[in-house]
């Protein structure tokens, strides 16, 4: 019996340790080229139902960039990448209609809201005040969660939208 339950633990353990080897999770090759011809690296993806949010940089310069997925082409986002900011985190709605952006300007960080309809920036106040870092926007678009530094501790803060 004990010849029998050891042969049978090991069968056991070595089909267990097959299913850890080979995950199957490989890059999308038409979408993955078009992601690196488009920017020399990338960082923070968010994903929308059909959308790409990340920040891309090309040629030293990094600029929030939305990229379609059904065809792999980068969306126009006028007005959200200004010469004057560093983004530095980003997070895409479900619909890809907004886009929730933390940035550096001026010295300062702030939390801004794009509403790619309207191609509007909008500034969005932390209450109580503290240096926000990271951002992420629920498939709605309607409830953003921020990550917040105060006095030396991190918060999360959510935040309803309109």
């Amino acid at each position: 019996m004990s010849r029998q339950w050891t042969s049978l633990s090991a069968l056991l353990l070595t089909l267990s340790l097959m299913g850890c080897g080979n995950s199957g999770l490989r890059p999308q090759p038409g979408i993955s080229s078009a992601l690196q011809r488009s920017a020399d690296s990338r960082r923070w993806p968010s994903m929308g139902n059909r959308w790409l949010a990340s920040i891309a940089s090309r040629n030293g310069r990094e600029r929030v960039e939305l990229v379609d997925l059904r065809n792999g082409q980068p969306v126009p986002l006028p007005g959200i990448n200004q010469a004057d900011a560093q983004p530095i985190s980003v997070s895409v709605s479900a619909d890809g209609n907004r886009i929730a952006l933390i940035r550096s300007r001026d010295g300062r960080t702030e939390l801004t809201l794009y509403r790619r309809g309207v191609g509007a920036l909008q500034r969005l106040p932390v209450e109580p005040a503290g240096v926000p870092r990271e951002v992420s926007l629920d498939g709605a678009g309607r409830l953003l969660a921020v990550q917040v530094s105060r006095k030396g501790r991190w918060d999360i803060d959510l935040i309803r939208l309109p």
